[in-house]
């Protein structure tokens, strides 16, 4: 913890000098600043605000920013303070390999101004890498007869720091039999080599094991080690010898891979292993066995990899030769890399406008380029220039930053948009170029009003809309430029049906989206016509209206509603009703009919009826569009006498909705079979529901006194009868045939008296308000109770006959005095 303290603290003092020291030149635009490496992310490294003499609010409004030209950017600009922070963590070994100094270069531009600034910031050093050999063990071969004296070069260790904090001294120990010497490059490092301070006898000993300590000078120093082992080998007279100390090659960085560049040799006078010679590199970066082969049998260099010249110009490298016996010769070979043309200049855009006023003066500038070739000489000397015919040049504004200036004043009528074309081409042969293109608007006064793309819109919407649905986007153009051709959308004041038209539908501003803003119901609102306005930003704005017709469309919201029959009393019983139909009906007989309404529109609207369930299925069916029910056979003795329908009522909505209606239709002859089964029903659903007997009686004394009601009507309908034929006693005397074509479905039944049945029609009018409902009888279609003159032969029996004979065949007329006989008794009862 201490000596994180104390590293802390060194850090802050170098950043400290490092402020203090900063420095920039107003003559030439350049800013220089200096920040020590591996800062953490947002660390101050100058106050650019200030040295361009800038205020705090000039910041934002001159739009001033760091350049991106396509590299990691490893500073930022801050807009509120104009500080210029490290925005990436900054390693000066990585980014500066091979070099000393190590400066990193950006670029500020104030728009306002079209003006760029250039940023130097040096990366100092710190202590942050150890000292490492590129093998952690290495072995020596020497032979007892090797001289006291005698020197062997030991592999040097590598720090990536520079400066104090690399490598300064090295340390040996382990055996008394050796010593260490540190000799200076030729580049003024330090190369160790192992001096043999005492003679060496392998029958004493045959190995010596050394420990070499190498440290740099920082504060605290950090140290790297490596073992050394020596072994002692029997006589071994010659070392091998390079032909030459250094060799020099110079090769073009377009060198194919593979391709051989020079051939090391070194000779051996001894014979047999002691005179077979290996090479390997004794000392080279960490780049270069990755770039270059070495044989180790022939010593031929060889490309690995590609060269780039831009990357590294030059390798230094250092080979030994080892024969069997453990001795040794190095030699230096420095291959220096030759450019050549092969990266074309890069022209970047730095910053550039998209319109101009066609009153702007000569010598507005548009845009600033920036143009760099990473070749050398020549090659890397770049020429720009602009296509001719557009009225631009290019005047030279900082360093390798060209501004794109106008030439003379632009006349918009002439030519509405240019596309500047600025080319750079390189010096190499041949040469090699790029280009950019610079598409710039002229601008023009707010002369012309927006414009519609439609004369007028229509659009149709379904009922039931979600709030906020989008209805249909109106869209204006303008054909002026910039402000004057931004064009925005608004409702004309309006009403529908007593509210705001602002409370239905609401338009986008930018889009002229229209949406409505809550559901419509076409029951309600059916059509909706407004007016929407297009105004642009000009001053004073211009504007234009157009009409927009919005039709409600009709959905399947509404399921069919049953008028007839009539809703049942009791809470979801559903519909019912009660009809009555003879056991003597015909197929095809009118039953009744179930009435419904629909108060959708349309195909929505258009009903159609089913039967879903009865008591006998094959007894009755419903017309499909009419409601109808009638019967579909004779009723048979066996079908029940009280039958019970559903019909479901489907509209041609998608989905369709649908309704149900329940009928009870009840197969009797007669009003007292009818009320006998109503009794009889009544009494099971009130013992299903649980009513106490006493409300069961009751409810049986009303239908006898309502049957008695009804059989003393036709009594009194009896004794009428009676005295018209009294009154007309000619045609009594006459005596037959008074029935005589009367259908027998005409008659129902009561205890054995056969009486007429009344026969009618009705027509319904019915609207969706049930108030308004009509219903009229139609007298004309009434039977008479007896025939006003019957046939004189034939006379039909009124009493005493079954019904099937009545219905098998035609009934025989009885004497008129039968009647009086036949409803004595009911008069006596």
């Amino acid at each position: 913890m201490c000596a994180a303290g104390r590293r802390r603290g060194r850090w802050e003092r170098a950043l400290l000098w490092c402020v203090l020291a900063a420095a920039w030149e107003a003559a030439w635009g350049q800013l220089r600043y200096s920040v020590p490496e591996e800062v953490p992310k947002g660390s101050f490294v100058g106050d650019v605000g200030k040295d361009l003499g800038l205020e705090l609010p000039a910041l934002r409004h001159r739009g001033v920013r760091i350049l991106d030209r396509g590299r990691t950017q490893y500073f930022a600009l801050h807009g509120k303070t104009g500080h210029l922070v490290a925005a990436e963590r900054i390693d000066r070994e990585q980014l500066c390999r091979l070099v000393e100094k190590c400066i990193l270069r950006c670029e500020v531009i104030v728009e306002g101004e079209m003006q760029v600034y250039g940023i130097e910031v040096e990366i100092t050093d710190i202590n942050d890498n150890a000292p490492s050999f590129r093998e952690a063990e290495t072995e020596l071969r020497l032979s007892e007869t090797t001289a006291p004296g005698s020197r062997f070069p030991l592999r040097d260790a590598q720090d990536p720091d520079a400066g104090p904090n690399g490598v300064q001294r090295y340390e040996l120990s382990g055996d008394e039999h050796f010593s260490l010497a540190v000799q200076a490059g030729p580049g003024g490092d330090e190369r160790p080599e192992l001096v043999l301070a005492k003679a060496l006898d392998r029958e004493a000993a045959a190995f010596h094991e050394l420990v070499l300590r190498a440290s740099d000078g920082g504060e605290p120093a950090r140290t790297g080690t490596a073992r050394i082992r020596v072994a002692v080998l029997d006589a071994n007279d010659n070392a091998p010898a390079f032909s030459q100390a250094e060799y020099t090659v110079r090769v073009p960085e377009d060198v194919p891979v593979g391709s051989a560049l020079v051939t090391l040799t070194a000779t051996d006078a001894d014979e047999g292993t002691n005179g077979h010679v290996k090479y390997s590199f004794h000392k080279a970066s960490d780049q270069a066995p990755e770039i270059f082969h070495l044989d180790s049998e022939t010593g031929e260099i060889s490309v690995k990899d590609s060269l780039d010249f831009e990357e590294i110009s030059s390798h230094e490298l250092e080979v030994e030769a080892r024969d069997g016996g453990g001795l040794s010769d190095t030699a230096k070979v420095v291959i220096t890399v030759t450019d050549v043309n092969d990266n074309a200049p890069e022209l970047t855009v730095s910053s550039a406008l998209r319109e101009i006023s066609e009153d702007a003066p000569s010598g507005t500038v548009v845009a600033l380029v920036h143009v760099q070739d990473r070749d050398s000489g020549p090659n890397g000397e770049v020429r720009c220039s602009v296509d001719g015919g557009v009225p631009f040049r290019l005047e030279r504004s900082f360093d390798n930053y060209y501004g794109v200036v106008t030439a003379r004043e632009l006349d918009r009528e002439e030519v509405s948009e240019y596309n500047v074309t600025v080319r750079a081409a390189d010096g190499g042969s041949p040469a090699l170029w790029s280009s950019a293109v610079l598409a710039l608007r002229v601008l023009d006064v707010n002369d012309n009003a927006p414009v519609f793309a439609e004369a007028r819109y229509s659009a149709r919407l379904p009922e039931n809309n979600a709030a906020g649905a989008l209805v249909l986007t109106v869209r204006a153009t303008d054909a002026d430029w910039g402000q004057n051709a931004r064009v925005r959308y608004r409702l004309s004041e309006g009403r529908v049906r007593g509210a705001p038209l602002s409370s239905y539908v609401s338009v986008q501003a930018e889009t002229g989206a229209l949406y409505a803003l809550r559901p419509f119901d076409y029951e309600e609102v059916r059509e909706v016509g407004l007016w929407v306005r297009a105004e642009d930003g000009g001053a004073p704005p211009l504007s234009s209206n157009v009409s927009v017709r919005l039709v409600i469309v009709d959905e399947n919201d509404n399921a069919p509603q049953v008028l007839y029959p009539p809703a049942a009393a009791a809470p979801g019983a559903g519909w019912a009703g009660v009809e009555l139909a003879p056991r003597s009906a015909e197929p095809g007989a009118l039953v009744a009919k179930v009435v419904a309404v629909d108060a959708d529109a349309g195909q929505n609207a258009w009903l159609s009826y089913e039967l879903a369930k009865a008591t006998e299925p094959g007894l009755f069916r419903v017309g499909l569009h009419s409601g109808e029910v009638r019967t579909a056979r004779f009723p048979l003795a066996r079908d029940a006498a009280r039958q019970s329908l559903v019909v479901v009522v489907k509209d041609h909505g998608r989905p369709a909705l649908s309704a149900t209606a329940t009928l009870t239709v009840v197969l009797a002859e007669s009003v007292a079979e009818l009320l006998s089964e109503l009794g009889s029903a009544a009494a099971a659903a009130a013992a299903a529901a649980g009513e106490p007997a006493g409300s069961l009686t009751r409810w049986l004394v009303v239908a006898v006194a309502a049957v008695s009601c009804l059989f003393l009507a036709f009594l009194l309908l009896l004794l009428a009868l009676r005295l018209r034929r009294w009154r007309r006693s000619q045609l009594l005397a006459a005596g037959s045939g008074a029935l005589r074509g009367v259908p027998a479905s005409h008659f129902v039944g009561i205890d054995g008296v056969r009486a007429f049945l009344h026969s009618y029609s009705h027509e319904v009018s019915l609207t969706a308000d049930s108030r308004k409902s009509q219903l009229r009888l139609s007298g004309g279609s009434c039977c008479d109770t007896l025939p006003a003159r019957p046939p004189p032969d034939e006379p039909a029996p009124l009493l005493g006959e079954d019904a099937a004979g009545a219905r098998l065949a035609d009934p025989v007329p009885a004497p008129v005095s039968s009647y009086s006989e036949t409803f004595l008794p009911f008069l006596s009862w």
